[in-house]
Formats: C-alpha cells, sequence, structure tokens
C-alpha cells in the first residue's frame, strides 16, 4: 500500500531530474527569431535561464513535498495544478538554456533534495503555513523575474518572453496560495529564504 503511494512521488524525481519535460501550452517564445548576442551577452542570458531552470527543479520538489503533507484534499490539488504549470516552465527553461549553446545545473539533484525537504517540513506545520511559505516563495520568484527582465540583454527576445510568461504564472500561484488561506510568515523566516535564495542563485549561474 505504501509502496504504491510512493510510486508517483519516485516518477516525479526522475521525471524531474533525468527526463525532457515537456509541455501543453506553446512555447512564449514560437516563433521568434534568435537575437544576436555577443559572446559575453549569451554566457550571461545563460547563467540567467540556467538559474530559471533550477528554481523550476526546486519548484517540482517544493510543490512535491507539500503535497505530500497537505492536510485538505482541495490544498493536495491545488499545489498539484500548480506543480503541473511548472512543469512547463521546466521544459520552457531547458529548451532555452540548450539554445544558448549550455547545460543545466550539475547540482540539480542536491537542490531538488534540499526543497523537497523544506516542502515536506512545511506541509508538515499545517496548511495555512505550507500555503504561506508557498505564497512568500512564488512572491521572491516573481521578484527575481522581474530582475531578469532587467538583466536579460535587450535582444534576447526568446528569454524575455518565456520569462515574462513564467512571471505572470508565478504571480497567480502565490494569489492561489493566498486565496486558499495563507498565514503570513515572519519575518526571521523570509529572510532566511531569501538567503538560501542567494546562495543556491550565486552557484548555479555558474555550475
Amino acid at each position: 500500500m505504501l509502496a504504491e503511494k510512493l510510486i508517483p512521488h519516485i516518477d516525479t524525481v526522475l521525471r524531474t531530474l533525468f527526463a525532457p519535460a515537456t509541455t501543453s501550452r506553446p512555447y512564449p517564445d514560437a516563433g521568434m527569431e534568435e537575437g544576436e548576442l555577443s559572446e559575453e551577452e549569451k554566457r550571461h542570458a545563460l547563467g540567467l535561464m540556467r538559474v530559471n531552470h533550477v528554481g523550476e527543479v526546486c519548484a517540482q520538489a517544493l510543490y512535491q513535498g507539500q503535497a505530500l503533507t497537505a492536510r485538505t484534499q482541495e490544498n493536495r490539488e491545488a499545489l498539484q495544478h500548480a506543480a503541473y504549470e511548472e512543469v512547463e516552465h521546466l521544459a520552457w527553461t531547458e529548451k532555452r538554456v540548450k539554445e544558448l549553446g549550455g547545460r543545466t545545473s550539475l547540482l540539480n539533484p542536491v537542490w531538488y533534495a534540499g526543497s523537497l525537504a523544506i516542502g515536506i517540513g512545511a506541509g508538515l506545520l499545517g496548511d495555512k503555513w505550507n500555503l504561506g511559505f508557498l505564497e512568500e516563495t512564488e512572491n521572491q520568484v516573481t521578484r527575481h523575474l522581474e530582475e531578469h527582465l532587467e538583466g536579460l540583454p535587450e535582444k534576447d527576445g526568446k528569454s524575455r518572453a518565456i520569462v515574462a510568461q513564467m512571471r505572470l504564472d508565478e504571480m497567480k500561484h502565490a494569489e492561489m496560495a493566498h486565496d486558499f488561506g495563507a498565514a503570513k510568515l515572519p519575518v526571521p523566516v523570509k529572510e532566511m529564504m531569501q538567503l538560501t535564495s542567494k546562495i543556491m542563485t550565486t552557484i548555479s549561474y555558474r555550475i
């Protein structure tokens, strides 16, 4: 019985880390021409899109952990729906990283394991704190994506289109968590989340 419950979660881990992600929605940059980027601009865009891909790997793990420990079916289904959209983000960013001539982070299994543990921990605190953690995570991700839109080369319209659509989706996820009754997290918790995100971002930009 336990094994049957774990099979879908094991499948999620394997698909996230080792299989190409798929999307049911069109790629936001579909039909756009590749911009003429200098080598420096291309490296910078690649670094930012690798960071965004890592963020989506972490999102899969967070949502998985939170869904595992959600108290109600309604919250569990909401988390699973958001996770589905994050899979699309995973596909978009993975494709863009490859187009820019790079690879995804070598540390993705580490990021996944850490985020899964955090998601499980948040869920064990209860649904309102689980949703509060989700809302704050999405708010911070939205701010990161806004910074990336400012930092991406102007001529890199393809990356900018992807990030812009991701930003809109993340904002919706934060609103969903808020509407479901998310608790407001204490400031020290928010600051710790920001510090953790900064460490992950700095490392995954390069590795």
